[in-house]
């Protein structure tokens, strides 16, 4: 196995390398000799075939989904759930555009040819997440209050606090580009899909649970679908590398993941409780942070390592409508009827990461 400087930059891959390893047994997830030949018979990472016609067999438009009640519903909303509606949305927004600017950078790392085909897709993925919130928003408000709406990580400190936590993460590896930092943006990517976007999500489905905006959360539905593939995809480049480069993974490193990842529960726990605190019905702080832990717990947990949240070991009682909406394999919507209808092109994967 290479093993890395960590104190050096990775090498960057070329585009055009006719020398490189056709052996498929030589191929690594970073530092590798890649040809980079998309050759989709002979893959070293055989789960990425799996991942890969997973995400093909998703592929879905913002428009196919009815918005007309979230028309009427938008401006009925109670103060407090139209605050949270807007905030979230924003913060939601930055999260899929900031991905889909971080995403390529990381491929240029990437050096198994079948897990960039993967990056690719979900790139393109982030880029109709971004596209589904302007839908929305374009649906439901007036143009200036869709520009405040968009724009409020800037004005909100709270929400500039938030992506400044998970932007200078990404921006680190622009700078320090060796395999730690790499990893570290990995982590953050892990955290962003798997703890700040299922939080967000739960509220639009609260709101459906209550019989409101039910387009928006038919939308999120459809992202929270792809989200899982994500997730999924992310965890087994983590656990693949932690195969390959062992030093890369001392405990320095599981404590730094750790904490990224405690900090990130944290952030999430007080932003969450500042946008919806115990004014939304159908949700309150205990329930909230209780959510949020359960969800650390449940991606620590699927990297190998020990809970670190007690007491938050199993999805929370008050809280199993969340993956009752989330259900993957029941999300579709008939393009000309927009209608929900069971989703059977394939099976699809389940959040248990």
């Amino acid at each position: 196995m290479q093993q890395f400087d960590i104190k050096k930059p990775l090498p960057h891959k070329p585009l055009f390398n006719p020398d490189g390893d056709t052996d498929v047994l030589k191929r690594r997830m970073i530092g590798g000799n890649t040809t980079n030949l998309n050759d989709y018979n002979n893959l070293k990472y055989t789960w990425a075939s799996e991942w890969y016609r997973q995400a093909m067999n998703n592929f879905w438009i913002p428009e196919e989904i009815n918005l007309s009640q979230d028309i009427k519903d938008y401006p009925n909303l109670s103060p407090a759930e139209r605050k949270a509606y807007d905030k979230i949305l924003s913060f939601l927004v930055f999260l899929d555009s900031i991905q889909t600017a971080n995403l390529p950078c990381v491929g240029e790392y990437i050096t198994a040819n079948e897990v960039n085909l993967c990056l690719n897709i979900q790139t393109f993925q982030e880029c109709v997440h971004s596209q589904s919130y302007s839908y929305m928003l374009d649906t439901i408000c007036s143009p200036d209050e869709r520009m405040d709406i968009l724009y409020q990580w800037k004005t909100d400190e709270h929400l500039l606090k938030r992506n400044t936590f998970i932007g200078e993460c990404y921006n680190e590896f622009q700078v320090k580009k060796d395999a730690r930092t790499l990893v570290k943006v990995m982590m953050a990517n892990f955290v962003l899909e798997g703890i700040y976007f299922f939080s967000g999500f739960m509220f639009f489905y609260n709101l459906s649970r209550n019989g409101k905006m039910p387009g928006s959360a038919q939308e999120i539905r459809y992202i929270n679908r792809d989200e899982n593939t994500h997730l999924w995809l992310f965890r087994n480049i983590i656990i693949e590398l932690r195969k390959e480069h062992p030093e890369l993974f001392d405990d320095h490193m599981v404590s730094e993941m750790k904490e990224l990842l405690m900090e990130a529960v944290r952030q999430e726990i007080e932003w969450a409780c500042y946008v919806i605190g115990n004014e939304v019905p159908g949700l309150n702080e205990k329930m909230i942070t209780d959510y949020i832990r359960y969800l650390g717990n449940l991606r620590w947990k699927s990297l190998g390592y020990a809970p670190i949240y007690p007491g938050c070991e199993r999805e929370p009682e008050t809280m199993k409508w969340v993956s009752q909406y989330s259900n993957a394999n029941m999300v579709k919507t008939d393009f000309f009827e927009a209608r929900s209808t069971a989703y059977a092109k394939s099976t699809a994967l389940i959040d248990d990461l």
